[in-house]
C-alpha cells in the first residue's frame, strides 16, 4: 500500500510537470488550447495517493 500511495503521487507530479511543459496558447480564432485535463487528473493521483497514504499510517498504528 505504501509503494502504490507513492506512485500515485509520483504520476500526480508527472501530471503537473507534464501540464507545465506542454503550455497553453490563444489560437488565432482566440480559442484557449491548454491540457486541462491534467490538473483535475493530477489532484485526483494526489488525493487517493494521500488517503492511502493515510489508511496505511492508521493500519500500521492499529497493528502495534
Amino acid at each position: 500500500m505504501k509503494r502504490m500511495s507513492m506512485g500515485l503521487f509520483f504520476l500526480g507530479f508527472l501530471c503537473v510537470i507534464a501540464f507545465a511543459a506542454i503550455g497553453s496558447e490563444v489560437a488565432a480564432d482566440g480559442k484557449l488550447i491548454e491540457p486541462f485535463f491534467l490538473i483535475p487528473l493530477a489532484w485526483l493521483f494526489f488525493l487517493t495517493g494521500g488517503m492511502l497514504a493515510i489508511a496505511h499510517f492508521i493500519k500500521r498504528r492499529i497493528a502495534k
